[in-house]
């Protein structure tokens, strides 16, 4: 038996917010509409800030909380499809930004809004290898670069933002028992990339996301907790990934969770893509919602389309 812990979390929102209000003013829609279909009321996005920026104040605040120090960090895996350069990738800046050791294992995924589910379990598997057992793991979009403003329908869900955990590796604790899967889909969700003559910009089939995502979600919860060998009665908060409130009161629905398990932010973020997951994570524990030995599920659906969950424990 060997696995991870979370030992402390972070994040970071650019101050500049973005009403629906706001979008009234640019776009056909209302404050009304928007807030029946999605649950989003505001979104942060970036003005002056980096993305560098947004990984580095967060990955400060999970270090703190953490009390670990960069050197001790193994590996360093950013999730993001979002970063200020294509190359040199956004772990490797935020490697030079925080003074981590130069044989830290530093890269990036991209898997949408399930990054950071794949970058945690990368990261576990990458430390059993590590002489230093403590891993940086990270979501961080911003978003804003990539929206259409003329697409009502994407151009109100979507905020810049960034998450981190810092996580241990002991041959004593239980595994994530990740569950991941991919359908490689470029038609339902994602961002146009240099093959396209216009500008980047994000696209989506509203209803066809939503259809694969309330099967998708129930179906890797189950998965997760079959391998895991636990039931839902031993988690002890849940985690999903921040895309639309009906998609989360769904699963609420179906699991019969109770409010007190589990936690929404949606309304005052949007939709940030990879960065929902941890973010979701650090406001659970600057609340005293999770602490020392609570399982969390990570549930995470969407761009690639990819999909999966994990159970995650608090050192």
């Amino acid at each position: 038996m060997s696995g991870i812990k979370i030992c402390g979390a972070g994040h970071y929102a650019p101050p500049k917010l973005v009403s629906n209000a706001d979008l009234e003013k640019i776009v056909d829609t209302n404050d009304e509409w928007i807030t029946s279909r999605t649950g989003i009321k505001t979104r942060h996005h970036c003005v002056e800030e980096t993305h560098s920026d947004m990984c580095r104040h967060a990955a400060q605040t999970a270090l703190e909380r953490a009390g670990i120090k960069p050197e001790e960090i193994g590996v360093c895996i950013v999730a993001t499809f979002s970063s200020d350069f294509l190359s040199p990738n956004a772990a490797s800046l935020l490697q030079r930004d925080l003074g981590l050791l130069n044989d830290t294992v530093c890269f990036d995924i991209n898997a949408a809004c399930s990054g950071f589910l794949f970058a945690i379990h990368t990261a576990e598997c990458l430390l059993a290898a590590s002489p230093r057992k403590y891993g940086l793991v990270l979501g961080a979009e911003m978003l804003s670069r990539f929206i259409n403003w003329e697409d009502r329908g994407t151009c109100v869900l979507f905020g810049d933002a960034a998450g981190a955990a810092v996580v241990e590796w002991n041959e004593e604790y239980e595994s994530l028992g990740a569950v991941l899967h991919c359908e490689g889909d470029s038609e339902m969700l994602g961002v146009t990339g240099s093959g396209h003559k216009a500008p980047p910009q994000i696209f989506m089939q509203g209803q066809q996301v939503f259809k694969f995502a309330v099967n998708a979600v129930p179906s890797c919860m189950d998965q997760a907790l079959t391998r895991s060998g636990k039931t839902i009665d031993d988690v002890d908060f849940f985690v999903f990934h921040q895309a639309n409130t009906r998609i989360i009161d769904l699963a609420v629905r179906k699991y019969h969770i109770p409010e007190e398990k589990y936690y929404k932010n949606i309304e005052k973020y949007g939709n940030t893509s990879a960065a929902s997951i941890p973010m979701v994570l650090s406001e659970l524990t600057e609340l005293g919602k999770v602490g020392p030995g609570s399982r969390v599920m990570l549930v995470g659906f969407g761009g690639g389309r990819a999909w999966g969950a994990a159970l995650a424990e608090f050192k």
